[in-house]
């Protein structure tokens, strides 16, 4: 599952909700707080918040640039908080419990690999042909090639895992939510059900945008000696996120344009592979954890009651 993508803006600019599935459930990131809403074991939502630190909604938050790094951080630290969160919740009743230590463990092999799989590898299988390929900027461009094919293959298989599918469901149904909100509907689960389970500030059209921009990148740097392009390619990550944050954030701010929606089509299409059509018991937590982020900003939340938020 990709790391989660989250679109806030400064306090006198309208604000965007949005989120990303956890382990039974959604969490939902607010203007001051997270809110995670889960399926516990017994059928029950259980639902919680935590506040902001001023890191994440402070005045670098809105840096032109520096606010895709911090992005980037945010989605790692508050991202892992929230698995953590959901996985203690979701195995209550089980003799095994996931502990922080695992789950961080676990993330950290989970960055390192993605850069393995998505940034060397690619590199090294095509400088294996390299003495076939004419020039330097044509091996980028299939190097960037590859890289966005490993990254679809690695969607299809991990897609094909029950653990997974319901994961995807849940961010299918934070996507519906998250989009009812924003055209105004009512946040019931009748009303829901009609929306879309792709959105524009979606993390998996992040994540293109920022295996497409890396291609660009890499391509101005030649073709140097390959320890040079390895290390070129772990450092730049940052960069390459904090460029692609600019840029899926003027989409999604002019997604209305015909030519910027031509743009974010790739991006919603792929979408279909980290999504499911969620039923309705997925939906009710989605929107558990949209009202408790509303009803912490101050807002009037609806739909489904939050007096049960611990």
């Amino acid at each position: 599952m990709p790391p989660l993508f989250f679109e806030l803006m400064a306090k006198e600019k309208p604000f965007y909700y949005g989120g990303q599935a956890v382990m039974g459930g959604v969490m939902i990131r607010g203007r001051t707080s997270t809110a995670i809403a889960v399926r516990k074991p017994d059928g029950t939502i259980h639902i919680s918040s935590r506040p902001l630190s001023t890191l994440f909604k402070g005045k670098w938050r809105e840096l032109f640039f520096i606010r895709g790094i911090i992005v980037l951080i945010e989605s790692l630290v508050l991202g892992t908080g929230a698995l953590m969160y959901s996985a203690q919740i979701t195995t209550e009743d089980e003799k095994e419990k996931i502990t922080p230590g695992m789950m961080w463990g676990s993330v950290v092999l989970g960055v390192l690999l993605a850069v393995v799989l998505f940034f060397v590898l690619p590199l090294l299988a095509v400088r294996f042909f390299d003495s076939l390929i004419p020039s330097a900027f044509l091996s980028n461009i299939i190097e960037g090639l590859v890289r966005i094919v490993f990254f679809v293959l690695y969607l299809i298989i991990i897609g094909r895992m029950a653990e997974i599918k319901e994961i995807f469901a849940y961010h299918g149904a934070e996507h519906m939510s998250v989009n009812a909100y924003e055209a105004g509907a009512p946040l019931r689960t009748d009303s829901v059900r009609n929306y879309s389970t792709a959105h524009t500030r979606c993390g998996t059209s992040f994540l293109l945008v920022v295996l497409v921009i890396s291609i660009v990148v890499f391509a101005l740097l030649g073709r140097p000696a390959l320890w040079i392009s390895i290390i070129s390619r772990i450092l730049l990550i940052p960069v390459i996120a904090a460029v692609s944050y600019e840029i899926i954030r003027f989409e999604a701010a002019h997604s209305r344009n015909k030519l910027v929606y031509f743009m974010l089509i790739p991006g919603l299409w792929l979408q279909a592979m980290t999504t499911r059509k969620p039923d309705d018991s997925k939906v009710e937590v989605a929107l558990a954890s949209l009202n408790k982020a509303l009803q912490d900003d101050g807002l009037r939340p609806t739909g489904i009651s939050a007096e049960t938020a611990v």
